[in-house]
């Protein structure tokens, strides 16, 4: 009955005997101001005391922490300098969508010397190289191009670099760990879901990005190891901006009954033939744009046609998350907006101002990603989500006499667009709900999501992600 006892006692006591030699090695550096001894010590110690299984886990923490972190900077950064610029006269807002573009352009050439533009397009083409070893310098440089683009106007979304960021985190540290690639691999996948986990504040949403965009082969092990960067990124993100959820969704109305069903699914259709017209100019003027051999004059070309959109319809201007936040609260006035449509009675100027810009925003969006910008893709297709969903229900009101609560129709329509142009059904879902906290309409805004990937699917349309239509 003593055994157990006796070796319980000499393992509680070689453990403390190794944390002591541990923290003495430490201590020693320390006292000597040489911090990378120090840091190379824990190296070490964690490398010859730690398994790898267990140091993954160690590490999909850390990478989530950093990553959340980055997400909240990234978004300071862009909301402080749009501020700063949008403090002037409205005239001044035309030029800053062009002069951001070149601005990026040049940065990108001249000091960071790297193309970091697509970046989720690039970080699949790495996995696919089986290169899991991501440049220090993609820790800070796509944060840094993003907040230029996106804070001088550019009409996309930062999700694409702070995905590549995060990715960079968790590869730089598995390097510095010296971990094998099977090992790397998981923790870059890590990092990337990490990355739009914080960035949306969607734990589930940042896995399946990893599981349906970057399309990542998982085992057990690393599917709990990037529950745990996602959830640690989301949860960092979540308490370093107060609390606060992006998209408040105050929920106008019950979830729909009877007859509403219909127009759900009539709505589905709908979103999956507008995502074939979306990624079909998408790759038009992307393949346009990369005729213009001098890159200076690509940025130029981009740059005014983004600003001509913004223009037209100034709710392009940006990411657009405070025109989604009015949409799907019932605001109709968000679409025309300082327009000449703006004040117009009845619903017909509603309907003609989304119409407009749901057949622009593709064309801003590519020019801001192919034009020099660097951003992401899957907040512009949240946005022109929410201006479908929006264009459909009042189109249907004002023919039909359906009376659908436009700001529901806005927050499915999110989901459809999503689901239709990135074809990632469960992750548009899951983005949506968790963005805007609202999980009783989990039903129909699958719905949407999977009658619209069907849809897109029928007309064998590809992602953007892809080199075809």
């Amino acid at each position: 009955m003593k055994e157990p006892c006796v070796y319980a006692w000499r393992s509680a006591t070689i453990a403390r005997l190794q944390c002591y030699y541990f923290i003495n090695d430490i201590t020693g550096y320390m006292q000597h101001k040489n911090t990378g001894g120090a840091f190379r010590c824990i190296v070490a110690w964690c490398r010859g005391h730690i398994p790898d299984v267990p140091l993954v886990f160690v590490l999909a923490f850390a990478t989530g922490l950093v990553s959340g972190g980055c997400a909240s900077l990234l978004k300071w950064m862009i909301g402080s300098l749009g501020r700063l610029l949008t403090s002037g006269p409205d005239y001044v807002m035309l030029a800053l969508p062009l002069a951001g573009i070149v601005i990026t352009g040049l940065v990108t050439r001249y000091v960071m010397r790297m193309d970091i533009a697509h970046g989720v397009r690039q970080l699949i083409g790495d996995l696919r190289r089986r290169d899991y070893s991501l440049r220090p310098e993609l820790l800070y440089s796509p944060m840094a191009a993003s907040a230029i683009t996106l804070g001088f106007g550019g009409s996309a979304g930062s999700e694409g670099p702070i995905a590549y960021t995060g990715a960079a985190v968790g590869s730089n540290l598995g390097r510095l760990f010296g971990l094998q690639p099977g090992m790397m691999k998981v923790l870059v996948g890590c990092g990337a879901a990490a990355g739009i986990a914080g960035i949306f504040k969607a734990p589930v949403g940042g896995m399946l990005f990893t599981l349906e965009v970057l399309q990542i082969g998982m085992t057990t092990m690393s599917v709990l190891a990037l529950l745990v960067s996602c959830l640690t990124s989301a949860l960092t993100a979540y308490v370093i901006e107060g609390y606060t959820i992006d998209l408040d969704f105050m929920q106008l109305s019950p979830p729909p009954a009877g007859t509403g069903w219909w127009w759900i699914v009539g709505l589905g259709v709908f979103c999956g033939l507008y995502s074939a017209y979306y990624s079909y100019v998408m790759k038009t003027v992307e393949r346009w744009l990369s005729g213009i051999g001098r890159p200076l004059v690509r940025n130029i070309v981009a740059g005014g046609l983004l600003s001509v959109a913004v223009f037209l319809f100034p709710a392009l201007y940006g990411e657009g998350y405070q025109v989604v936040q009015r949409l799907i609260n019932g605001c109709q006035d968000a679409v025309p907006d300082r327009t000449f449509l703006y004040g117009m009675g009845g619903p017909w100027p509603i309907v003609a101002a989304g119409a407009g810009i749901l057949l622009i925003k593709c064309m801003a969006a590519s020019a801001t990603n192919n034009g020099g910008g660097v951003a992401g893709d899957f907040a512009p297709t949240l946005f022109a989500g929410a201006v479908a969903g929006l264009t459909f229900s009042a189109l249907a009101n004002a023919v039909a006499g359906a009376g659908l609560p436009v700001g529901n129709f806005a927050l499915f329509g999110m989901a459809g667009v999503m689901a239709g142009t990135i074809h990632a059904p469960l992750m548009a879902i899951f983005l949506t709900v968790e963005m805007t906290a609202s999980y009783p309409y989990l039903l129909p805004v699958s719905i949407v999501a999977a009658i619209s990937f069907g849809v897109i699917r029928l007309f064998n349309f590809h992602s953007f992600y892809s080199t075809k239509i």
